[in-house]
């Protein structure tokens, strides 16, 4: 299945209102998922979960520490699926 950009962005910002309970108008490309989302790190696993399951892709361990923004998930997600 292909996604587009808009697409995964749309998704991935509805997760992160699901997951954490975040304003979707306050969440952006540049938001951080630890710190403006309001994450701590098991909430990062769990939606690194959701994320794996949504799009049928692995997001390796070393990986889930540079996806630190909205943007940096959606750029994974866009190179992964």
């Amino acid at each position: 299945m292909e996604f587009k950009r808009e697409d995964i962005y749309e998704k991935v910002v509805d997760i992160m209102v699901e997951q954490l309970g975040a304003d979707k108008d306050n969440v952006s490309d540049t938001s951080e998922i630890i710190g403006d989302l309001g994450a701590d790190s098991l909430d990062v696993v769990d939606i690194v979960q959701v994320l794996e399951d949504e799009f049928s892709i692995k997001v390796p361990n070393e990986e889930i520490e540079h996806l630190k923004t909205v943007g940096d998930i959606v750029d994974y997600i866009e190179s992964n699926v």
